[in-house]
């Protein structure tokens, strides 16, 4: 029995690894048969792709932090007026544009209200586009490939129809049906490169508009407690070490 079944396991591996070679055979047929058109989506979707991961890691992980977790905890340090520990807590923290927006701003805190609010700002604009950058480039990506996959089609579709021109009658709707299935090759390619890519634009585009929400409602927290705790920073300074965070 225990045999039987280890043969029946076989047959079913084998049948999966046959299924799976067909599978790449007819996508290798259908590429061919898509000729030139589908070498402009392939390029799309590699660039797609490319965006698609990194854009990924970044907005998810690189830059992603819990900022209701980080504000509570600097605000022990702000309510203490000890505007070193301030520093060492933000600069402790995993480095993301939000820390650094947040780490700009307490850096100016001997300097005025003032100052906080431009180096908040000026951070902002720097960091900013750092969690926008490349995403945008997906629904360009997504557009010419469905274009590209279009204009493949219509131009098998031309090609097809110069070449039943001087054909048979009886085997003109043969040939047509054939030629026109086969262009159409290039319009689904481009369509299974486009949807993922405007999916992933949503998605992304979505996640870089929260951090940067996160950016802007995080400085203006933190702007709010060093003004209502004005009095306990009258003779802050910024010490050495954390002027080398400042650096770093």
């Amino acid at each position: 029995m225990n045999l039987g079944f280890l043969t029946n396991l076989t047959i079913l591996a084998n049948a999966g690894g046959g299924a799976e070679r067909t599978l790449f055979e007819e996508i290798a047929r259908r590429w061919e048969a898509g000729q030139w058109g589908m070498y402009p989506i392939a390029t799309c979707l590699v660039f797609a792709l490319a965006i698609m991961i990194e854009r990924g890691i970044v907005l998810f992980g690189k830059a992603s932090i819990n900022k209701d977790a980080f504000l509570r905890g600097l605000k022990k340090h702000i309510y203490a007026g000890d505007l070193d520990k301030a520093i060492n807590y933000v600069a402790g923290q995993k480095q993301t544009p939000l820390t650094q927006v947040i780490k700009a701003g307490l850096m100016n805190v001997p300097k005025g209200e003032e100052e906080v609010q431009a180096a908040l700002d000026e951070a902002s604009l720097r960091e900013t586009p750092k969690i926008e950058a490349r995403t945008g480039y997906l629904a360009m990506l997504g557009n010419a490939a469905m274009l590209a996959g279009l204009l493949g089609t219509v131009s098998g579709l031309i090609a097809c129809f110069e070449a039943v021109a001087n054909v048979n009658p009886a085997d003109k709707a043969t040939i047509l049906a054939n030629g026109i299935s086969e262009a159409m090759n290039c319009t689904g390619f481009g369509l299974l490169t486009a949807i993922p890519s405007v999916i992933a634009f949503s998605i992304l585009s979505g996640r870089a508009t929260s951090l940067v929400n996160d950016i802007n409602e995080t400085s203006v927290a933190v702007l709010n407690l060093i003004v209502n705790n004005r009095d306990k920073f009258k003779n802050a300074t910024v010490s050495a070490a954390s002027g080398r965070h400042e650096e770093e």
